[in-house]
């Protein structure tokens, strides 16, 4: 039993490494990077987050939150913004050009996708993301921390 628990430890840690590249575009420009596309997901599906909620969410401490989240904002993908339910903590929400970014690193990630999995069958395919959303929900469900799905 060990042995397949072996193997896919192994894989996920190859799929992690094969799923975070290092991208320039062609002006130079950086993509987003892993933290930056995980965050602007995150805070996409729930809406404007605090570094307090992002802290809880992730799993990470507000130091380096708040080094993400400040690398984030002069890059001008998120903005902070007054508690819209008229909390005292300010909250990050994503900006229009953060949402295009986001949205052209996604499509990118899913045209990989699909040229990889291009000879699947459907019926492959839709099992493969049945099998991932139900592993990562039970991590989540370990973890105490459910994420928002759209």
């Amino acid at each position: 039993m060990a042995d397949k628990f072996e193997n896919i430890e192994f894989e996920t840690m190859l799929l992690g490494r094969h799923l975070s590249p290092v991208r320039r575009a062609a002006d130079g420009e950086s993509y987003l990077d892993r933290s930056a596309y995980t965050l602007l997901s995150r805070l996409q599906v729930q809406g404007p987050m605090s570094i307090g909620q992002l802290s809880e969410a992730f799993g990470l401490d507000s130091s380096t939150l708040n080094r993400q989240t400040a690398a984030m904002m002069r890059a001008g993908l998120v903005e902070r913004i007054p508690d819209p339910d008229g909390g005292l903590a300010r909250k990050f929400l994503v900006t229009e050009a953060g949402a295009k970014k986001l949205d052209a690193e996604r499509a990118f990630h899913i045209t990989g996708l699909q040229m990889v999995l291009e000879d699947w069958s459907a019926k492959d395919v839709a099992a493969l993301a049945k099998l991932l959303q139900r592993f990562n929900a039970d991590i989540e469900k370990r973890d105490g921390r459910p994420w928002p799905r759209p």
